[in-house]
């Protein structure tokens, strides 16, 4: 299945692009996609935290992806 990427700030760049498309197998989750990420582009293994949403709602990574999602990677904030 394909999943629609939509990177943001330091994510972005550790994917040297703002959308991507990901194939996934059926029946996948939010955890592997994670997984597939950390495995593919080693710079998300350096972030403290790393939060997803799909089709505009927060989610865990137990949650089920389905074709055609779009899935927006949130890296850490920092702020002062």
């Amino acid at each position: 299945m394909r999943i629609h990427i939509l990177a943001f700030g330091i994510a972005k760049d550790i994917l040297n692009q703002q959308k991507l498309v990901v194939e996934l197998d059926s029946h996948r989750t939010v955890g592997d996609l994670r997984k597939n990420l950390l495995e593919t582009h080693v710079g998300f293994s350096k972030l403290s935290s790393l939060r997803f949403a799909v089709n505009e709602e927060y989610v865990e990574d137990a949650f089920a992806l389905n074709e055609g999602d779009e899935v927006i990677i949130i890296p850490p904030v920092s702020g002062g």
